[in-house]
C-alpha cells in the first residue's frame, strides 16, 4: 500500500465510522475551551471537565480571570497536574488577553503563541476547534497513532508529525483529523496494550502489519 493509499483508507474510514468527532473538553465559548485546554496539559480531559465548572462560575470572563489571585484560583484546579504552574499561566494568560488583545481571545497561532501556558499545540487546538482552521495539533495520541499506522515517517518530534499529516491531509479535513486521531488513540490504539483486534484500521496499518508478520 502506498502512502497515498494508506491515508485515503485512513480518512474514509474514520469519514464514515466517525463523522462527528469532537473535543470531548466542555465548553460554551473561546475564553472557556482555552481555560480547558491550558488545563489538560499532561492531564485528563475527563479530570478537565470535573474541575471547570467551578472556575467558570468564579470567573466567567477573561476580565473576571484577569482579576484572580494566585490564592483564590489555586484551590479550584489543585487536582490537576502542575497547579502551581498552570494557576500562574491562566492569571497571565487573561491579563495579556485584557491588556494585549482588547479582551477577546487571539484567532490565530502566531498571537495565541504568546500568551503563557500556550505553546504550538495549544495554539492549534484553539484555531482548529474554533475557527475550523487547518492547523494539527500533535498530542502523545497523535504522534503515537500516526506512527504506528505509518501517516508519518521516522518522525521524531510533534513538528515533525505536524508538517507530515499537514503534507497529505486535504485541508478542509485537517480541523476533524486532528479529534480523529486523538480519540482513536485515547480508546483504541492505546499506549500499552492496543486494540488491534477491535480497530478497523488494520489493513493499512503497519504496526498491524508487523504483529501479523511476527506472528
Amino acid at each position: 500500500m502506498t502512502q497515498k493509499e494508506r491515508y485515503a483508507f485512513v480518512l474514509k474510514y474514520f469519514e464514515e465510522h466517525a463523522p462527528n468527532a469532537e473535543t470531548e473538553l466542555i465548553y460554551d465559548n473561546p475564553y472557556q475551551l482555552l481555560v480547558a485546554v491550558i488545563l489538560s496539559a499532561q492531564c485528563t480531559d475527563k479530570r478537565v471537565n470535573m474541575t471547570t465548572p467551578a472556575i467558570f462560575e468564579q470567573y466567567p470572563d477573561v476580565y473576571a480571570l484577569s482579576k484572580a489571585t494566585f490564592d483564590d484560583l489555586f484551590p479550584l484546579i489543585r487536582s490537576i497536574s502542575y497547579p502551581n504552574n498552570k494557576t500562574k499561566h491562566l492569571i497571565g494568560m487573561a491579563n495579556m488577553v485584557v491588556d494585549d488583545f482588547n479582551g477577546e481571545i487571539p484567532a490565530t497561532v502566531a498571537e495565541l503563541v504568546k500568551l503563557p501556558g500556550v505553546g504550538r499545540k495549544t495554539a492549534n487546538v484553539i484555531t482548529s476547534v474554533v475557527h475550523q482552521q487547518p492547523n494539527m495539533a500533535v498530542d502523545t495520541h497523535v504522534f503515537r497513532v500516526s506512527a504506528r499506522i505509518g501517516l508519518t515517517t521516522n518522525a521524531k518530534t510533534p513538528l515533525q508529525t505536524e508538517l507530515q499529516l499537514l503534507k497529505h491531509i486535504p485541508k478542509e479535513k485537517v480541523h476533524i483529523a486532528h479529534h480523529w486521531l486523538i480519540l482513536h488513540g485515547r480508546y483504541i490504539c492505546v499506549a500499552r496494550s492496543p486494540k488491534c483486534g477491535e480497530c478497523g484500521l488494520r489493513p493499512a496499518c503497519k504496526y498491524y502489519a508487523k504483529l501479523i508478520k511476527a506472528s
